[in-house]
């Protein structure tokens, strides 16, 4: 049997897989693909790749899929935050207006709820002000242990356009770190291909960051870091690479020095972008530990 499905400005800009698990039916990815390559779901009919971005006005034709069951998702555990930390959370909020909000998150907290992180900022914020029935949206990631500005959409349109601006480099991410070790002064830039791994399979991801050098001695080095590229753990890869891990980096890391004990001294520290001829720039100061760890060792 054959449905067809007109997409609205809703989905604009949305992939066809999440969109598809979204609308039609919850499928697993690896049989979405499959129905992708059988010719089973088609835009504007044509076969496309999963990862094709919807367009307002797009028709998406699927064919014969009846016969599959929803998947059973597991219900998600969500963490239910005390009147204290929704409290101190609110403290650290930098921008709050219609559309998005932008935070300091503190090193140490989730962005999503995982096996090992129960608490997480998603699951905080929901239950406060800033989402007054209003959902969430996540547009970019920064790591647990990473300190600093953490911007998250309040409606479907302002996700998709803050996503979109960030895979198109047009929000321009300033970075602090310190490192194990003195960092030559003549590096301007780190250029990688990173590997990584999905389902055993080997890819290569080019990588390329600007470091300006602010601060440093010979066993550490405070570093001012613009990334072009948006690669997982890019930062603290790079500076691995180059033979100077991120300090309290317990899997990126050399020396082991302050690995286990120290936290991860990496602050995402600035964002610059426009929208609309407006433009937007916030700053993050760093905490305590971050601001005394400077003042004693370099």
């Amino acid at each position: 049997m054959e449905k067809k499905f007109l997409i609205d400005s809703d989905y604009s800009n949305s992939r066809l897989d999440k969109w598809f698990k979204f609308t039609v039916k919850n499928l697993p990815q690896s049989l979405i693909e499959k129905l992708i390559r059988k010719n089973k779901i088609k835009v504007n009919r044509k076969k496309v790749k999963s990862s094709y971005r919807l367009k307002d006005g797009d028709l998406v034709e699927v064919y014969d899929i009846d016969k599959f069951k929803n998947k059973v998702k597991d219900e998600k555990f969500q963490y239910k935050a005390s009147k204290k930390e929704k409290s101190s959370l609110s403290s650290l909020v930098l921008e709050d207006n219609e559309n998005f909000i932008v935070i300091n998150k503190p090193c140490g907290l989730a962005v999503q709820s995982g096996t090992k992180s129960p608490k997480n900022l998603i699951d905080i914020l929901k239950n406060t002000k800033f989402f007054d029935n209003q959902k969430p949206f996540i547009v970019h990631r920064i790591d647990k242990d990473t300190s600093g500005l953490l911007m998250i959409a309040k409606n479907r349109e302002y996700a998709q356009l803050l996503t979109s601006l960030f895979r198109l480099r047009k929000i321009h991410k300033t970075y602090l770190a310190i490192s194990n070790g003195s960092i030559d002064n003549s590096i301007k830039n780190l250029k990688d291909e990173l590997i990584y791994y999905e389902n055993k399979k080997k890819f290569s991801q080019s990588a390329f960051t600007n470091i300006k050098i602010l601060k440093k001695n010979e066993k550490y080095t405070l570093s001012e870091l613009n990334p072009i590229t948006g690669r997982k753990h890019q930062l603290r890869k790079q500076l691995f690479n180059i033979g100077n891990s991120v300090v309290g980096d317990a899997k990126y890391n050399i020396t082991k020095r302050n690995s286990s004990k120290q936290r991860l001294m990496l602050h995402a520290y600035k964002l610059k972008f426009k929208i609309n001829d407006i433009k937007y720039n916030f700053k993050a100061p760093y905490d305590k530990s971050f601001e005394e760890f400077i003042k004693k060792n370099i």
